[in-house]
């Protein structure tokens, strides 16, 4: 996520022009805030879906095959969408976004692998981890060890003490996809300080499907060019990556940050609701209250975060008024 996406726009009007529409403001305001919100929302549930038809797709195509296709589509729509200028950019520039292709490509690969072996909401959740120790590691504050011992907790109650009951390698298949998620976050922001729009993007999911192009032709072959598998990867393609990265960028334009974190933090219930629709993966209590614990950890996180960020603002408009003051 990235800070500098965000604004934050108030509005000052004196008192008797308010006095007139003081009744209808309250339900204007709800409505303004309750857009970006549902777009956020709208995302979270167009990835988490776009994951479960994956899931059924892996069976045709392969783990990695899948990848493949919705890598490859991707970034199909979205250089045909943002045309990206190639000319005019540094060694620098080029570096970046080489990079974050490629962490985009393995984050991908990492968890559909993870998806082929253990329950899609399991999944979800061991990869909200990477985010979440980068958020913990970030802020430097001793109050987030609590949410990082939460997390723990909730993650101790999904492996039932072991991750022998979840499949150890796609358990770690989901741990490795979080730690390349929270990679991906990092050079999310460097690739969107260095190019306009969404240019980074489409050169970079176009790097990263580049990537995994080998991959898929060793595992699936032919199987890439089955007209059905191809129709349903585009979904995957549109559901997965198109439709959520625009989604989330309207949505960005008109909703603070660390709101937009903790709505996406309700991912793994997310996740595990649209394994439960599509995929007939069932919860258990204790999967459940795993989930809860983790979501609740991501979600303190990142408001002990910006209340941090909050009140060092604070401390230091109050020190410019005292030099002013001094002055």
């Amino acid at each position: 996520m990235d800070e500098p996406r965000t604004a934050a726009v108030g509005v000052a009007v004196s008192a008797p022009e308010t006095a007139g529409v003081a009744a209808g403001a309250p339900a204007e305001t709800g409505r303004r805030a309750l857009g970006p919100v549902a777009l956020v929302l709208g995302g979270v549930v167009s990835v988490q879906f776009g994951a479960a038809i994956a899931v059924l797709l892996m069976p045709r195509a392969g783990a990695v095959g899948v990848v493949t296709l919705r890598l490859v589509l991707a970034a199909v729509v979205l250089l045909i969408v943002c045309r990206p200028k190639v000319r005019g950019h540094s060694r620098a520039d080029w570096g970046t976004v080489l990079v974050f292709g490629a962490v985009l490509a393995a984050m991908n690969l990492l968890f559909y692998q993870a998806a082929d072996r253990i329950p899609l909401g399991a999944a979800v959740t061991l990869e909200v981890l990477g985010p979440l120790t980068l958020s913990v590691i970030a802020s430097r504050r001793l109050g987030n060890l609590l949410w990082a011992g939460l997390a723990l907790a909730g993650v101790v109650l999904l492996s039932g003490g072991g991750f022998d009951r979840l499949d150890p390698v796609g358990a770690a298949f989901a741990v490795g996809a979080g730690v390349m998620w929270a990679t991906y976050i990092v050079f999310s922001a460097r690739t969107g300080q260095r190019f306009p729009q969404a240019d980074g993007l489409a050169l970079a999911m176009a790097f990263g499907a580049v990537l995994s192009l080998p991959l898929g032709i060793m595992e699936a072959g032919s199987k890439l060019i089955v007209p059905s598998t191809v129709g349903l990867a585009l979904a995957v393609a549109l559901l997965s990556s198109v439709l959520p990265y625009t989604l989330e960028l309207l949505a960005l334009r008109r909703l603070p940050a660390p709101t937009f974190a903790i709505l996406m933090s309700v991912e793994p219930a997310v996740a595990a609701l649209a394994g439960l629709l599509l995929l007939h993966q069932g919860l258990s209590f204790t999967d459940a209250l795993a989930i809860a614990l983790v979501i609740a950890a991501s979600m303190g996180a990142v408001r002990t975060q910006a209340g941090a960020r909050k009140a060092e603002r604070h401390r230091l408009a109050e020190l410019k008024a005292g030099v002013e003051r001094a002055r």
